[in-house]
């Protein structure tokens, strides 16, 4: 179940009491800062909690400033196994309340952005060496009911000897079982809240790193600098601690407290998840959960249309640098021997395509295996004087509910209840995500997001089929901003490589904080995966002749 804890004091508000300009004595060297802005929240960290947390907050009407040291969903946030879904596995451990509040979660999370977001299929070919096909029952009996189901299916038993699912695998599975969950584009989620949170009124900064926060008894005094050393000053009546990995880092070397008393009495565990991308394994729609030997379970799941993603690896972070995770080659030949165990055609490494890591920074609760630590979040909220209130731990699938639970405390230190400023997302969409324009009231995720397709093809039919699908799926309704008044492929602008044209690398400047090559061919979308070297060496150097040094600013604001 989520945790929060509190260190109560009382919190004088003083939000419309003049505050000043302040300086930071350790930055005396740099220029001088200029006056402080106020908010009344700063967030740090650009990841799907803080992102979550100001989409959250700013909905409220609370003042927001949110800072992010790289480019959103850089790190851990970008590399999850894509998957919006309850955690199977974590009813081994007895995780009821998790996987509860997860499967709830499911079903707002797919209604909210059918763009990318939507329903999966997956299938767990029976291995009698692993689990006996009871407990498999049991497991998915409890998967089916503990949370209301309105657009997922339920569980059955196939015979894989005649289901498409089947073809692929070894001749000795014989049964299997199929269950529901839900696929998602994890750092579009990302960037989408954050598009949210500003059209609400935050302030989002990347690229600028939060590199000293004092905090007195009356509010916070950031320093943050940006990508061209630039240096601003913010005052904040509340700081949220988002960072991730670096979170403990965060109070154990940013933040100050006002009477020298440590803030960090938590302790991160870091556990490294790695994921390979191979060529297409199989023709069919569904996914596969696989069981190990060593009772883990890793993935094989239908990626981008021409590949499948495998993962993922639960390994202890070695180094004290969540930034330098990479996957091992020992992690991809254990991922291609799991996956080779059940697929007939052996997976080998000279098949990879791709790799990712991330850290999942998961609290640590002394339990020898990586893979049996908690994936709940707890939020630890500090009122000895101006408000502190960190996050940690946490899954993708249940941000939504996290940053509720977040605003909530947030707003209660500052002394506004969540009666007075309610809650607000659950049944909200997210950016680009209300189709209805497009194609009349919702029924289901996945027939919405075809009937939109059709819709967008309609509407532009001068448009490449297989480029108004990735528009459709990358932007849902926010398509029609990306085109504006063009008529014609011709409109689009030149082909900085195939399929990527200036119109859209203009948009992703514009709007959603684009500056390097990575931010948009590997975050903001997976063309990188299509091109060659040469490809995006030229959407590097075109985006490289149009930044400014002031790049990472939206809308004139920075």
């Amino acid at each position: 179940m989520k945790r929060r804890e509190n260190t109560m004091a009382p919190f004088r508000d003083r939000s419309h009491e003049p505050t000043g300009p302040s300086s930071v004595s350790d930055f005396s060297s740099n220029p001088p800062s200029p006056p402080a802005t106020d908010c009344d929240v700063l967030i740090v960290g650009g990841g799907i909690n803080g992102c979550g947390i100001a989409r959250d907050l700013a909905g409220r009407g609370w003042r927001v400033v949110l800072c992010e040291k790289d480019d959103l969903a850089s790190h851990t946030s970008s590399s999850s196994t894509k998957l919006i879904h309850g955690g199977l596995r974590y009813l081994e451990y007895y995780e009821f309340s998790l996987v509860r509040k997860a499967l709830q979660e499911r079903e707002v999370l797919l209604k909210s952005a059918p763009h990318i977001m939507w329903p999966l299929r997956f299938v767990m070919p029976h291995d009698p060496s692993m689990r006996p096909a009871w407990m498999i029952r049991i497991g998915l009996f409890m998967y089916d009911h503990l949370a209301k189901r309105e657009v997922l299916p339920g569980s059955r038993s196939i015979d894989l000897r005649s289901h498409a699912a089947g073809a692929p695998l070894k001749p000795q599975f014989k049964r299997g079982f199929v269950y529901s969950d839900g696929w998602v584009d994890d750092a579009r989620l990302v960037v989408l809240n954050a598009i949210d949170a500003r059209a609400r009124g935050a302030e989002v900064l990347t690229r600028t790193r939060c590199v000293h926060a004092q905090r007195d008894a009356d509010g916070w005094t950031a320093t943050l600098e940006a990508a061209d050393g630039s240096i601003r000053a913010v005052r904040a009546r509340a700081v949220v601690n988002a960072a991730g990995p670096w979170a403990e880092s965060f109070l154990r070397g940013v933040a100050q407290s006002a009477k020298g008393e440590p803030l960090a009495t938590r302790h991160l565990r870091l556990v490294k998840g790695s994921h390979i991308v191979v060529p297409r394994l199989f023709e069919h729609d569904h996914a596969y959960i696989f069981q190990n030997p060593d009772k883990r379970i890793i993935f094989a799941i239908p990626y981008q249309d021409e590949f499948t993603l495998i993962g993922t690896t639960d390994i202890e972070l070695s180094g004290d640098d969540p930034g330098a995770a990479r996957i091992a080659e020992e992690e991809i030949a254990y991922l291609c021997m799991q996956a080779s165990r059940y697929f007939d055609k052996p997976v080998k490494p000279a098949d990879v395509v791709w790799t990712y890591s991330g850290v999942r920074p998961l609290l640590d609760d002394a339990s020898g295996d990586p893979s049996a630590v908690t994936r709940d979040y707890m939020l630890e909220s500090n009122t000895t004087a101006a408000p502190l209130l960190s996050v940690w731990g946490g899954k993708i699938t249940t941000f939504r509910k996290l940053a509720e639970d977040a605003a909530d405390e947030v707003g209660k230190m500052l002394g506004q209840s969540s009666a007075q400023r309610p809650p607000w997302t659950d049944g909200a969409f997210l950016a680009g995500g209300d189709l209805s324009a497009w194609i009349g009231a919702p029924t289901r995720p996945d027939d919405d997001f075809e009937r939109f397709v059709a819709a967008v093809q309609s509407r532009h039919a001068w448009l490449d089929a297989r480029l108004a699908r990735r528009l459709a799926r990358a932007y849902g309704a926010r398509v029609a901003e990306l085109l504006g008044d063009a008529q014609s492929m011709e409109d689009m602008g030149e082909a900085v490589a195939p399929g990527l044209h200036e119109r859209e690398l203009r948009f992703l400047q514009e709007n959603e904080w684009a500056v390097s090559a990575d931010d948009v061919l590997w975050r903001r979308s997976k063309l990188g995966l299509r091109y060659t070297a040469e490809e995006r060496r030229q959407v590097a150097a075109w985006l490289q002749a149009r930044t400014t040094n002031n790049s990472y600013m939206i809308n004139g604001e920075r």
